[in-house]
């Protein structure tokens, strides 16, 4: 379902230009994602605590070439942010798996960052044989024993739910700590833009509460089904572009993903904080550009 553009403040329009598109899940909640360009789709997939807005300037440098789709997970960007969700990881993932039926566009890439990479490759594993493409930054699809003390605060802390709902603590946090280069005021205006009210933290808090550390966690089981399976995808062409100073996902996380396909294209970014598109900027969009275009180039030949 196509609507009109969302008002937004006039510094956000130069930087996010695009026509608001949403789609109604099975429980009720409208989802709101981007639908840029036209031709092969690339769908992109955010994590916590960011949205759409962090795929903008790829978005715009592709979309010449590429039909572009872009999710906001519920409770972030501008879908809806219900109080009494169940936010948890299968749920982003039946979300996700419904805006694809929605639009039936067949085959895509997928393009995934954070919580995206987990979202992302359980979409892939249930349809391998609609993946062109699978393109990497940092974040995980597989259980892990490592989480950054900070984190791990947001996530257990009974000073959470104040910091992180009522300061926006995380968000304002990551727009300084994820990044190597720091922001400009208006694009950490753009990234904070949807969460600037407790309610509209919602989804903050709870995709921090959802890292499964252990066995008896609600996630714990979907991830490590997700990590299982990865082997489904081996031979799917890969990029990896992993940023070397983030805090969070470190070299263990890199090996995995090396591990995981039979030929992916690595490229590391040493100056590069957890953002990975905000601190490389061209060179992280060229680099995705130009390995989806290859790709696109090689699926043709094989069809002739």
């Amino acid at each position: 379902m196509k609507e009109t553009k969302v008002k937004f403040p006039k510094f956000l329009l130069t930087e996010y230009p695009f026509d608001g598109n949403f789609f109604t899940n099975k429980d009720g909640h409208k989802l709101h994602y981007v639908d840029e360009g036209k031709g092969d789709v690339v769908l992109m997939l955010h994590g916590n605590p960011t949205w759409s807005f962090y795929y903008r300037n790829l978005i715009k440098y592709m979309h010449g070439d590429f039909r572009c789709i872009a999710l906001d997970h519920l409770g972030c960007g501008l879908s809806d942010k219900p109080q009494d969700y169940n936010y948890c990881l299968e749920n982003h993932i039946n979300n996700a798996r419904c805006l694809i039926e929605n639009l039936n566009f067949g085959k895509f890439h997928l393009v995934l960052h954070d919580w995206g990479c987990a979202i992302g490759m359980a979409l892939a594993e249930m349809w391998p044989e609609c993946i062109e493409s699978i393109t990497i930054m940092n974040g995980a699809a597989f259980l892990s024993n490592e989480i950054p003390k900070r984190i791990n605060f947001c996530r257990t802390s009974w000073l959470a739910k104040f910091l992180v709902l009522r300061l926006n603590l995380f968000a304002i946090g990551s727009s300084y700590m994820a990044v190597n280069y720091p922001m400009s005021k208006e694009i950490r205006s753009g990234y904070l833009y949807p969460y600037n009210s407790k309610a509209n933290r919602i989804a903050t808090l709870r995709f921090v509460q959802d890292i499964p550390m252990d066995s008896g966690h609600r996630s714990w089981n979907t991830l490590k089904k997700i990590g299982q399976n990865l082997g489904l995808l081996r031979k799917k062409k890969a990029l990896i572009l992993w940023s070397q100073k983030d805090f969070c996902f470190t070299e263990s996380f890199l090996k995995v993903w090396i591990d995981s396909f039979d030929d992916a294209h690595v490229i590391k970014l040493n100056d590069c904080g957890h953002y990975v598109l905000e601190d490389s900027k061209a060179l992280g969009m060229t680099a995705i550009r130009n390995f989806l275009l290859s790709t696109k180039k090689q699926n043709a030949l094989s069809y002739c």
